[in-house]
């Protein structure tokens, strides 16, 4: 927690001068009896001594000043609110190599799943597309707040041959354009790039990597799959190793701002997506809570009055 105006803090000095004065008039009003030598007509003059209950309401009083002390100084506390207008376009590898079950079941299973994940754990204001690629990209959901339409499109992925990575970022890119500015200000977004292969077809990763950055899009990478992973193709008489590039993506990732992620699990997956959803989803904002500071305040005066009631029948 923080304070907005915290020179305004200096107030709880007169506060504890208060708490002072109140401690030192009391001491002396102590002093005072003890020079009435004559205890048994003080007893009869004053049988009833409130004692430890007369200074309940002046300590209840000094809080109550305190925290409206505290309300005025403005605290505010860090909340995660969305980002609006913010997109994210979801770039999905469906080559070949991700029939590779070296993650349960196989690798686009559990991609879909997480991916699905993701896009449902977003705030509702914030766009996501969707583009599928192996030997070409494809842009199968333009940037939309219909969660709906993007889960089945991830469904609907189908598998093909080739890998083309560079492809995937300009089309993710071009799809951005579409999102219109609104009073002349930048749209927040990012590419979530998720792949287990290497460039082999299409445009080179360099190309994409300098369209993403004159963009001022953030490519964030994440390597799935593990480097024991193999498939099996009917024409071929031995599994095909298909490991992960991870200092490709590395380098896609740095370069372009974004982060790199690897994942060789489902759950991973999801905890990747997770990080990211928080990063490009939410900005973290100030906001002012001297409300809860005065509701207090308030409580504690109408203790403080309700007890001298009880106790003094008078108010404070």
């Amino acid at each position: 927690m923080t304070f907005l105006t915290p020179e305004r803090l200096w107030l709880l000095a007169a506060a504890g001068a208060l708490a002072v004065i109140y401690v030192v008039a009391q001491t002396r009003r102590r002093r005072y009896t003890l020079r009435f030598t004559n205890i048994a007509l003080l007893d009869q003059v004053a049988p009833k001594r409130p004692g430890w209950r007369r200074h309940v309401p002046a300590a209840l009083f000094l809080l109550a000043m305190s925290t409206l002390i505290l309300g005025f100084a403005q605290p505010a506390r860090d909340v995660k609110v969305p980002r609006e207008r913010a997109t994210i376009m979801l770039a999905l590898d469906t080559s070949l190599s991700m029939e590779a079950t070296d993650v349960s079941p196989t690798r686009i299973e559990a991609a879909q799943s997480a991916a699905k994940a993701f896009v449902e754990q977003l705030p509702s204001r914030i766009n996501v597309g969707l583009v599928t690629f192996n030997g070409n990209a494809s842009l199968r959901v333009t940037p939309t707040t219909d969660r709906e339409a993007v889960k089945r499109a991830i469904d609907d992925a189908q598998l093909g041959e080739r890998t083309a990575i560079g492809e995937a970022i300009f089309t993710s890119l071009d799809a951005l354009k579409q999102v219109p500015a609104s009073d002349g200000t930048e749209v927040p977004a990012r590419i979530v790039l998720m792949t287990d292969g290497t460039t082999t077809d299409g445009r080179p990763n360099d190309s994409a990597v300098a369209a993403a950055k004159q963009a001022n899009v953030p490519v964030s990478t994440i390597a799935f799959g593990t480097d024991a992973g193999t498939i099996t193709i009917p024409q071929e008489p031995f599994p095909i190793p298909v490991p992960v590039d991870k200092e490709a993506l590395k380098s896609i990732a740095s370069a372009t701002g974004g982060t790199f992620y690897s994942a060789a699990s489902e759950g991973q997956l999801k905890q990747v997506y997770d990080n990211i959803g928080s990063s490009v989803g939410f900005v973290t904002e100030q906001h002012e809570i001297s409300t809860w500071f005065i509701g207090g305040a308030l409580v504690f005066m109408l203790i403080t009055g309700g007890l001298s009631l009880i106790w003094f029948q008078r108010l404070p």
